[in-house]
């Protein structure tokens, strides 16, 4: 089967310092990959090379075949095609909810706010948020903007969906409601790879679980095997510290 997101020996640095050390990784069409590892093991960097927002040095991305990561190659189409949501909500404070979610593909795609108005309002609904459409970030807590901010990345209608770590900055109480939406994502057949801290989430759900140290992924494997009977001392050492 041809992966739907294939990263073939993906490197990055920035000056001395080697992020990413030649990263392998497929992903086909409805997988849920989770990317696990201390801070500074490169998840973060790998999601944002696979968004073209940072260019990779060598190796390549390919998306549906194409190699997206060609130098000279336009970002934004792809960009429209892979979301992005991040630790920090990014919300605009002066914007109501549905205004945030519905200025990206007003611009973008041209649509009028009558156009939108009816796909817009699906996916608050979808997502419990339906009495909160007109709220200002500032009226809404750290789960519900994180829930918006999702909102307004599928308001772009992307294929793939990357999350960073997206539960991080959120109190332990408000967690539950942000992973519950990656859930019905992931019913629903969206293609995802989150990076994360959340290891109980990841052995539930994932597909496939990567454990990245110094930029490499040391192991990979379906969360059955990677949690249950490690084979990498690394991935061991790492799991010892996280679980207990």
């Amino acid at each position: 089967m041809t992966a739907k997101l294939s990263l073939k020996a993906v490197s990055k640095s920035f000056g001395h310092n080697h992020v990413l050390r030649g990263i392998d990784l497929d992903v086909q069409t409805g997988q849920m990959a989770c990317l696990i590892g201390a801070s500074g093991s490169g998840k973060s960097t790998l999601l944002r090379c696979i968004n073209l927002l940072e260019p990779i040095d060598d190796g390549a991305i390919v998306l549906d075949g194409q190699d997206i990561a060609e130098p000279g190659l336009d970002p934004q189409p792809v960009r429209q095609r892979i979301g992005i949501v991040f630790q920090s909500y990014n919300l605009f404070p002066h914007m109501t909810a549905v205004d945030n979610v519905m200025l990206a593909p007003a611009r973008v795609y041209g649509r009028s706010r009558a156009a939108l108005k009816a796909p817009v309002t699906a996916l608050f609904e979808r997502f419990g948020l339906a009495g909160h459409m007109q709220h200002y970030p500032d009226q809404l807590s750290g789960g519900q903007q994180q829930r918006v901010a999702i909102i307004r990345a599928l308001a772009m209608e992307p294929e793939i969906m990357l999350f960073d770590e997206i539960t991080s900055a959120l109190d332990p109480e408000l967690v539950g409601e942000v992973l519950d939406v990656l859930r019905q994502l992931h019913r629903d057949g969206m293609t995802m790879i989150l990076a994360t801290h959340e290891m109980g989430f990841a052995r539930e759900l994932a597909d496939t679980v990567c454990f990245l140290d110094a930029g490499r992924i040391v192991e990979e494997g379906p969360p059955s095997a990677l949690f249950s009977a490690p084979r990498q001392e690394r991935t061991r050492a790492f799991l010892s510290r996280v679980l207990t």
